[in-house]
């Protein structure tokens, strides 16, 4: 790799404590400190052109300080580009000759050690978050030495989440996996010794579903979720293969950082943790069913209780997440049904790997459940009568899905979700 280096740069701060920590992109060994310094303009919206692109400008963000939106081109359409070319951004993309860059018509003065995140977009167009990488780092605590799988969109939260811990930690190696061997990760993971991972339900669902066994080989002992409802299936289906993993699940977003992390083996967490106030730790609380954050760690300018749009159910002294408020919510002939809630009826079927369910139009009802499952391998004598008998033992008659489609993959997005 040839990135144009920023030796006339002065660094802002000191390397980070993990400059040493090992680096595999692309099966290729490397670490921080090897990683070229890129020349990147002031304020930079970043479009890298593979991992090991972000990571050189994750270390110059470290290191200098620059004001930095970190994507991929194919997470930034026209439209966003514009809208970073107004906002004061050059915008280009990272490659091996540097950057190829853009320049906004009308510049601005750089904000020092701003980091700008994108939003999923799960609930409209990408919104951007500002942050530090001090409120990006969640992982503050000394840690036992590990080699994390990085499966994640450069960029994300998620991303950001994994690469900051290897940054600031020493002892903590990172082996990223582009798009292309997501398939195939986990025999990448074996080869390089990746003893903790990390990634969405969707992301450890679809392994299950491709190829348990390789899973099995790799040898995991912390196994994190997040990013999605996280329910009890999949904490269960994890268990099995790894009975001596700590298995965690994550809450964290954009707007609000890491606010909720359980490692009890039990979806959602525990009631009583509502209205808890810990000095540095965020606060929990419940508004009209939806989960509410005041996060020390949250984006700049959200400050105080945060409405995450999470619509959360209280149900045997646990408070579950189920979904988004703007979507979780069915109303069929004036009951309210919610998605998540009958998705996890679905998910706790032994003949379902995934489960998706939406509302579909419907005379006189006005809307219906249905839903779509990918069935295991072992399991395609299931048919949709089946399901629905399943449900209807288990959820009120209106909650019962109407129409069951079966796939035959999982499906994901970049940002390894499947709210597609």
């Amino acid at each position: 790799m040839t990135v144009t280096t920023s030796r006339h740069l002065t660094p802002a701060s000191p390397e980070p404590a993990g400059v040493d920590n090992r680096l595999v992109v692309g099966g290729v060994p490397l670490a921080w400190r090897s990683l070229p310094t890129p020349t990147l303009p002031d304020p930079a919206a970043v479009l890298a052109r593979s991992a090991v692109h972000a990571l050189t400008a994750a270390r110059q963000h470290a290191v200098h300080g620059t004001e930095l939106l970190l994507s991929t081109a194919s997470r930034v359409d026209a439209t966003m580009r514009a809208e970073l070319l107004e906002a004061g951004f050059t915008v280009g993309v990272l490659d091996d000759d540097g950057v190829h860059p853009s320049a906004p018509a009308r510049p601005r003065a750089a904000e020092p050690g701003r980091l700008w995140l994108l939003t999923s977009g799960s609930t409209g167009r990408p919104k951007r978050v500002g942050h530090t990488l001090d409120t990006l780092t969640t992982v503050r605590a000394d840690q036992p030495d590990r080699t994390w799988l990085c499966p994640y969109a450069p960029g994300t939260y998620a991303w950001w989440q994994v690469v900051t811990l290897s940054l600031t930690q020493p002892g903590q190696h990172l082996v990223v996996v582009e798009p292309d061997e997501l398939d195939d990760w986990p025999t990448v993971a074996a080869t390089h010794g990746v003893d903790a991972a990390s990634g969405t339900p969707t992301f450890w669902r679809r392994t299950l579903y491709r190829d348990a066994e390789a899973l099995a080989r790799v040898p995991l002992r912390q196994i994190t979720l997040g990013g999605e409802p996280v329910d009890q299936a999949i904490l269960d289906q994890l268990r099995e293969v790894f009975p001596t993993a700590r298995i965690s699940w994550i809450y964290a977003s954009s707007e609000v950082g890491a606010s909720i992390v359980v490692h009890d083996g039990r979806a959602g967490f525990p009631v009583d943790w509502l209205g808890r106030e810990t000095p540095g730790r965020p606060t929990l609380s419940v508004h009209h069913d939806e989960l509410v954050v005041t996060s020390p760690y949250h984006g700049a300018g959200l400050a105080g209780p945060i409405r995450t749009g999470d619509r959360v159910q209280v149900l045997d002294g646990r408070v579950l997440i189920t979904g988004r408020l703007d979507s979780d919510e069915i109303n069929v002939g004036g009951s309210k049904v919610s998605a998540g809630v009958v998705r996890g009826v679905l998910a706790a079927h032994p003949a379902v790997a995934w489960a998706r369910v939406t509302g579909r139009r419907a005379p006189v009802l006005g809307r219906m459940v249905v839903a779509e499952v990918v069935l295991g391998p072992s399991c395609v004598d299931i048919d949709e009568a089946a399901l629905v008998r399943w449900c209807a033992d288990r959820l009120p008659e209106h909650a019962v899905p109407r129409r069951i489609r079966v796939l035959t993959d999982i499906p994901v997005k970049e940002t390894l979700k499947s709210d597609v």
